[in-house]
């Protein structure tokens, strides 16, 4: 009977490819090069497709062969994270932890649970950025960062989906007096509104239309980089703002901004946690990620 385990030859093969070496990925695994050569080679026959060119000098990936490495590196690290949670459950945890989030969101949502989470392990420590910009995670040493909206694909990061979060356009009542109330997308083109720049908060608005989701342009008014400035401004009497309700839910409440154009559903906005992919996953940000999708699935994050 032909092998079924679907993992057989796996580890082999991911050996050999991060290698570039049939001899050094049989050092490594403790099996002799010839070994090496027939797992691999009974793994192709399985797939169908050849994995590796070979000559006499050079041992190198084909196209089918990257993407099945990137598939299967991808696979094995999510193990040996998980392998790393269960072995630190019962661990306390130390280090320093590197966590980036934007700024309203990461002061009134995020840092109220890091602080939570941080007591049980008094060997744990924390550098907190706070930013609209989107930072390298690996140039700027980021353990892990909190993340708004779609994200870029990278095969040097993992993302784990936390929460959906309303998106509201409102204004100031005093705005609002002088310069009337939008009922339509069309009559914002007359409005002055507030919105990010480039490398901050988004440019545009997101509104769903139709069952189908709109990014519109409107006028650029103002531009400012900070979410925090942002709410200021709306707040100031400047104009009209789209954001996220956690960074205006107060100052809805408070009557100082009022929501407007709550007939054109707003599609909300992703949040996500994002880390470095590493070959092993480090318990304390495992321990960090693991306690945020749990305060997501209770709303903490809406």
């Amino acid at each position: 009977m032909p092998d079924q385990d679907p993992l057989s030859g796996v580890s082999v093969f991911v050996a050999a490819a991060r290698s570039g070496s049939f001899t050094l990925a049989a050092e490594r695994l403790g099996l002799t090069k010839s070994a090496v050569g027939k797992a691999v080679s009974r793994l192709e026959q399985r797939l169908g497709v050849m994995l590796f060119h070979r000559t006499t000098r050079l041992t190198r990936l084909t196209a089918d062969g990257e993407a099945y490495l990137a598939a299967c590196s991808a696979a094995i690290d999510e193990v040996v994270a998980a392998q790393s949670a269960l072995a630190s459950n019962n661990q306390i945890l130390s280090g320093r932890l590197h966590v980036d989030m934007p700024v309203v969101f990461g002061r009134r949502v995020i840092l109220p649970i890091l602080v939570e989470l941080i007591r049980p392990h008094p060997d744990l420590t924390l550098s907190l950025t706070f930013t609209e910009a989107t930072s390298d995670l690996l140039q700027d040493d980021v353990d892990l960062a909190i993340r708004f909206g779609a994200l870029r694909d990278s095969s040097h990061l993992i993302a784990r989906h936390l929460a959906k979060q309303e998106r509201v356009i409102c204004a100031s009542p005093g705005y609002l007096d002088a310069h009337g109330e939008p009922k339509t997308l069309t009559d914002v083109r007359s409005h002055r509104c507030i919105v990010g720049l480039p490398k901050g908060p988004p440019t545009v608005w997101f509104m769903r239309e139709n069952s189908i989701e709109r990014r519109v342009v409107v006028p650029p008014t103002y531009q400012l980089s900070d979410g925090d400035a942002m709410v200021s401004a709306a707040v100031s009497g400047l104009g009209l703002v789209q954001l996220p309700i956690s960074m205006v839910r107060d100052q809805l409440k408070a009557g100082l901004l009022r929501a407007v154009l709550t007939d054109h559903a707003c599609t909300p906005v992703e949040i996500h946690a994002v880390w470095p992919r590493q070959a092993q996953l480090r318990p304390r940000v495992r321990y960090v990620v693991d306690h945020l999708v749990a305060c997501a699935a209770k709303g903490r994050l809406s």
